[in-house]
């Protein structure tokens, strides 16, 4: 049953890691046809924060070839929760008391900055919304929900004419009951 059950996580995890290279591959042919224009649009690899333990993402500014200023996120996320407490207690070993869970997090974020220098800051914040309920994320057992609430505050470097893009941060969570917890994230990808 273990072995069956961890195949199917490995090919789960196969289909993301294929998506996310078939994606790659079409934001680079896109940044090839837009050099020496300014990249306001990244997608990158999330680990932990507002995707649970690990998300694909794409971040954008509201006002087109803007690096800088108001603009959002949207993703899609993947972790293996335990059923029993909530916790991610059981890595790398799923049985029926643990489930995958499917997040898409989304939220608004402001990036602050100089126009030509590819340090820049992050404040934001949004929500993820679970593909089941769970306790994830708080610290009262009866209290279960299908989305849990973020803030970010992220260093990010991007290069002005883009190419590879890293971030990290801190990115507190609010649970399915409304507490709190203090959480980081570490992001790679490529901005076009």
């Amino acid at each position: 049953m273990n072995n069956i059950s961890n195949e199917i996580i490995m090919k789960k995890l196969f289909l993301l890691l294929m998506a996310i290279a078939g994606l790659s591959w079409v934001f680079h042919q896109s940044l090839a046809a837009q050099e020496n224009q300014v990249t306001g649009k990244v997608f990158y690899v999330e680990l932990f924060g507002p995707g649970l333990l690990m998300s694909a993402n794409f971040d954008s500014r509201f006002k087109s070839n803007e690096r800088l200023g108001f603009g959002y996120r949207i993703g899609v996320g993947f972790s293996v929760v335990s059923i029993e407490d909530g916790l991610f207690e059981k890595w790398g070993y799923y049985d029926d008391d643990t489930r995958s869970y499917y997040s898409i997090p989304a939220g608004l974020n402001y990036i602050f900055g100089k126009p030509n220098s590819a340090n820049t800051f992050e404040v934001g914040g949004g929500i993820s919304f679970l593909t089941h309920k769970t306790t994830l994320y708080c610290y009262d057992d009866n209290s279960t929900g299908r989305l849990i609430g973020y803030f970010s505050f992220t260093y990010r470097m991007t290069p002005v004419n883009g190419g590879f893009s890293f971030r990290i941060g801190f990115t507190p969570i609010i649970g399915t009951s409304g507490n709190l917890f203090p959480m980081g994230a570490i992001g790679f990808g490529y901005a076009f």
